[in-house]
């Protein structure tokens, strides 16, 4: 019954009038499959499982389709023709996040052992520096369409980050929760857009239940909460990794992929993209694997995955992967089937791994990945050395944020040395070879 009563709570926000969100032509339910009018609805009201965007696609010309998205401005906007937004997206005022770099880790190939092609999809450029830009740059649309003046989130930080600066852009007021106890990195990066930051004394499982509890009170009227009344459009954005990611490989679909483990959506979304591509003809159907990256402190769909359940039994956090800490994974069991289904593995490393990995993808390749890359980077080693990831094939790491955030994680990194300022002192430190 509680459940029942969220789901009509839910609905009671939804908004029947006809809204332009390009494409999508509703929502569906990803459980029993009940249509939905477009509207900040996040479960079905029927059986309480999770909604997301049905399309009309263009089932046109695969050719004139690809053209068509390669003419288009180098953002995520380039698919706007396959995402919950309207035609015009490009000239609102937005982040124009996307198109960040896929990094031919020819270096990090070799100290993995990897002899076909490793890259890593570095979304650390992205305007906040982490992919949650993407995300909310959808949601954003969708709240525009449906009237809201309020953008707000539970967060583990970088989500803050991106939904005060997409806010501030787009002429919102924010106000964000996050846990009490975040890195100052991800504090100051929330805070600074000039939106209200509100920590909760707790982890992020407690943040949501707080915002879902937020949104069924007429406080919450007029607020757009990107990752719950408006989470089927919010996790569209995910698609966009998968689009780039074959656009960059030539049109071609990786044989293999890293995703990272937090509500599980991006790694769900990943392979909702790659199926789309697959259907619209713009790349050749083949088979690939989707590996899932867990922290060891908090990986309740690695505990699943390996026991054999089709059930994630929650965890309390303790990692120093805090963008991944999410005890509680909504998406937790979609990862699972996808994992299973394409073949692949979900697979977690402990601390120290994490810390090692980002230090190897630093020193390989150029690339200070946040806690979350130092998981992706870390499980792939792992994988590798246990025979589960084929290293002749091609395989695609994602990176999703930028190290700066965490610096904690690596506080013992620092000088090499200290020395006088002179050539003697020089040489007699042992640096001059």
């Amino acid at each position: 019954m509680r459940r029942k009563g969220l789901a009509i709570m839910a609905s009671q926000h939804a908004t029947p009038t006809q809204v332009d969100l390009g494409p999508a032509a509703g929502l569906s339910c990803r459980e029993c499959g009940t249509r939905f009018d477009l509207g900040p609805i996040f479960a079905c009201a029927e059986c309480f499982g999770p909604l997301e965007v049905a399309y009309d696609l263009p089932l046109g010309d695969p050719e004139t389709l690809r053209k068509q998205i390669e003419a288009g401005p180098n953002s995520i906007w380039r698919y706007a023709p396959l995402l919950p937004v309207p035609a015009d997206v490009a000239g609102k005022p937005n982040l124009n996040p996307g198109f960040t770099k896929l990094v031919d880790a020819e270096n990090l190939a070799r100290e993995l052992g990897v002899t076909g092609k490793l890259y890593v999809k570095d979304d650390s450029g992205n305007p906040t520096h982490s992919f949650k830009d993407r995300v909310v740059a959808i949601a954003v649309e969708a709240a525009r369409a449906f009237g809201f003046t309020t953008l707000s989130c539970s967060s583990t930080g970088n989500l803050a980050g991106a939904v005060g600066a997409a806010a501030a852009r787009a002429g919102f007021r924010s106000c964000v929760f996050i846990p009490h106890d975040l890195e100052q990195g991800k504090v100051v990066m929330a805070a600074v857009y000039g939106g209200d930051l509100v920590g909760i004394e707790g982890n992020y499982d407690d943040v949501n239940r707080f915002c879902s509890e937020l949104i069924g009170d007429p406080l919450g009227e007029g607020w757009g909460f990107v990752n719950v009344n408006l989470r089927p459009y919010y996790g569209e954005g995910s698609k966009t990794l998968a689009y780039e990611i074959c656009e960059q490989l030539g049109w071609q679909l990786p044989d293999q992929i890293v995703i990272p483990i937090a509500s599980g959506s991006q790694l769900t979304k990943i392979d909702k993209g790659l199926q789309e591509l697959i259907r619209l003809g713009l790349v050749e159907d083949k088979p690939y694997k989707i590996f899932g990256a867990q922290a060891e402190g908090c990986s309740p769909v690695s505990a699943a995955f390996k026991a054999g359940h089709d059930v994630v039994r929650p965890q309390k956090p303790n990692t120093i992967a805090k963008s991944l800490a999410i005890g509680n994974p909504a998406d937790g069991p979609y990862v699972l089937d996808i994992a299973r289904r394409t073949g692949g593995y979900v697979e977690d490393v402990n601390d120290e791994q994490v810390v090692d990995a980002i230090k190897l993808l630093a020193r390989t390749e150029g690339i200070f990945a946040e806690t979350a890359g130092g998981v992706t980077v870390g499980v792939t080693k792992k994988l590798i050395e246990e025979g589960r990831l084929d290293p002749s094939l091609t395989t695609v790491v994602l990176n999703t944020g930028d190290g700066l955030k965490t610096l904690e994680a690596i506080s013992g990194t620092g000088q090499t040395a200290t020395i006088r300022p002179s050539l003697d002192a020089f040489r007699a430190a042992g640096l001059a070879s």
